[in-house]
């Protein structure tokens, strides 16, 4: 507590002799509300001037000049003064001996504010004193807080309380630091011009989980129901200590999803939402939302929230799977081989999940099934039969998709079975078929006269045929001098085929058109028939006789040559030649034309009746 006897020796140092108006008091003193104040004060006027009536003194609040009519605080010469410091202000002070020394009891905040001293020394020394003391009336105690509290790093609070008052003296307490672990307490008396404070220190480590938390500072009057608070709210910095984001999740393209981002940090921080390099989103918030319309496969990946607030930065990743079918595989362009050659064909594609991955060949299966986006399929030592379209098949749960490619296999050509020569109406016609690839160029020779037939030669009847990798060549030799020999003799005729990869050359067997088989067939079915008829009738004349000369058939039996042994051949060459009608294909409309060409049948027959007849006559 400040006493006004202090003065007093620096009153002594001052010389009179200073001719100077001047004045002391504190620029700025505090005081509680409800409580009082004293306002230290010392004035100084010329030497030269000699009161005549002794010193008197006025305490303006405002303003120090009169003519304004500021409200009067104390007035020595009176007790007039302003209506709210009735019976509130005393003067401590001789004003003989230069010290103006206020008291002010049961201060208000309407009290707040400059405090001018005038001094009156009689006649025309009166002096307004320009410098003033400041009073400040608090409803609450002071509490010195850092302009910024960082998490981990320690702090000091102290709180202050004015003690300018000689009647009583303040205590402080803290409040709500049941919470603080490491708290330590420690106070101190601070006597700076003239006025008097009071502190208390409150000293801890803050944490993350301290901020926003409240912390109090008490002041309390002994002997008096006065009591003063204050309560500061924690604003502690520190770095991102959590970054929540979605879990990871799986969604169909063309769908929409939004992935959150939640950060506790102080202050807020800058949230980006990472894909890649790519910096889709930020925000200086405490929580981010990034909207994705219509993903696609292009945004399957890991995406990434980063959190940085100056005081830190952290992180945390989601993994967003896209699910969709096989995109169309890529597989090798269509190829051409030569036989015996090794071909490898690859098949790629995406998918989520990864598809399986098939093989097949004109739809049948080949290879094995992988289930990887990458297949390949090795064909070694590649033969015809590898000719064809394959086609990679790839599927999923949510779809299937497939890529074809063909594989041309070229390969020399081989003659196949139909290569024949046959005899029809006209002549001889030669047929000659090869399979190969590229198509096979085919040519008859004649050996015997010494002639190649292809399509350049104009004297034949020659015809070509390509079907696929099936050729086929023919010609018709319609005089007997073509047939290759002279007159009647063997048909002589080789055909010949070839392509960029080898030709081979054979000779063609002449076999006879079904039709001229036919007409055997029909004339033996005719000669059999008209046998079953003569026997008929060899029965019916040998049971005639038997009627009129006893048993004389016995004898016409008997001069046949085995008639039993005859029979049973004529049943077992009936039996054949059903077998050989049943095989016919050209019974119906050529059977009147066969009959013409059958002229050894008929001569067989007539021979047959012959021979009846004269066994009938004997």
């Amino acid at each position: 507590m400040w006493y006004p006897e202090l003065l007093l020796p620096i009153l002594l140092i001052i010389k009179d002799a200073s001719a100077q108006w001047n004045v002391w008091m504190p620029r700025d003193i505090s005081a509680m509300t409800n409580s009082c104040v004293v306002i230290p004060c010392t004035f100084m006027y010329p030497s030269n001037i000699r009161p005549s009536r002794g010193v008197h003194g006025i305490w303006y609040f405002g303003q120090p000049y009169p003519q304004f009519f500021p409200p009067v605080v104390f007035k020595s010469r009176t007790d007039i003064v302003n209506e709210s410091y009735k019976g509130r202000t005393k003067l401590l002070g001789d004003l003989n001996q230069r010290n103006c020394t206020l008291r002010i009891s049961n201060v208000g905040a309407e009290h707040s504010g400059r405090y001018y001293f005038r001094a009156d020394l009689g006649g025309a020394n009166i002096f307004t004193y320009p410098d003033f003391s400041e009073l400040k009336v608090l409803d609450q105690p002071n509490i010195d807080i850092p302009e910024e509290i960082v998490s981990n790093e320690n702090l000091d609070l102290t709180c202050y309380a004015p003690d300018n008052c000689p009647d009583m003296s303040p205590e402080i307490s803290w409040l709500y630091t049941d919470y603080l672990l490491d708290a330590e307490f420690s106070s101190d008396y601070v006597e700076e011009g003239n006025t008097a404070v009071l502190s208390s220190t409150l000293s801890f480590t803050p944490k993350p989980i301290h901020n926003g938390m409240l912390l109090g500072c008490r002041v309390h009057f002994p002997n008096t129901s006065f009591i003063y608070e204050r309560l500061v709210s924690l604003d502690i910095k520190y770095s991102p200590r959590s970054v929540w984001v979605n879990v990871s999740r799986e969604v169909m393209e063309g769908s929409s999803v939004s992935l959150y981002c939640e950060v506790d940090s102080n202050p807020p921080p800058r949230i980006s939402w990472m894909f890649g390099d790519e910096e889709l989103l930020w925000d200086t918030a405490l929580n981010v939302s990034l909207q994705l319309e219509q993903v696609g496969s292009l945004q399957d990946g890991v995406y990434t929230c980063i959190a940085d607030n100056g005081y830190g930065t952290m992180n945390s990743s989601m993994y967003l799977a896209v699910k969709y079918p096989p995109r169309e595989p890529w597989v090798n362009s269509s190829i051409t081989v030569q036989e015996g050659s090794t071909l490898v064909l690859h098949c790629s594609t995406k998918g989520n999940p990864p598809p399986t991955l098939t093989w097949l060949k004109d739809g049948v299966l080949v290879g094995t099934i992988t289930a990887e986006e990458v297949s390949v399929l090795e064909l070694v030592e590649l033969t015809p039969q590898a000719d064809g379209m394959y086609r990679c098949l790839a599927e999923n749960e949510h779809g299937r998709s497939s890529s074809s490619l063909n594989v041309t296999v070229e390969f020399a050509p081989v003659f196949l079975e139909e290569s024949k020569c046959t005899v029809v109406r006209e002549g001889v016609q030669c047929v000659c078929v090869a399979l190969g690839n590229p198509e096979p160029i085919i040519e008859f020779h004649l050996p015997d006269l010494n002639i190649t037939v292809n399509d350049t030669e104009s004297r034949f009847n020659y015809y070509t045929h390509t079907d696929g990798y099936t050729a086929t060549g023919m010609i018709k030799l319609r005089e007997k001098s073509n047939n290759g020999g002279n007159g009647g003799g063997p048909v002589n005729v080789h055909c010949r085929v070839s392509n960029a990869y080898g030709s081979e050359m054979v000779r063609l067997e002449l076999q006879q058109e079904k039709k001229y088989m036919m007409a055997v067939v029909v004339g033996t079915i005719g000669g059999v028939a008209v046998i079953a008829f003569i026997i008929a009738a060899v029965r019916y004349v040998g049971r005639n006789n038997k009627k009129e000369n006893g048993n004389p058939g016995q004898d016409l039996v008997s001069k046949l040559e085995n008639p039993s042994l005859f029979y049973s051949a004529v049943k077992k060459d009936k039996q054949n030649l059903r077998k050989k009608v049943l095989k016919t294909e050209l019974l119906g409309s050529k059977f009147n034309s066969i009959l013409e060409e059958t002229s050894t049948v008929r001569f067989r027959h007539q021979s047959i009746r012959i021979l009846v007849n004269k066994n009938l006559v004997l």
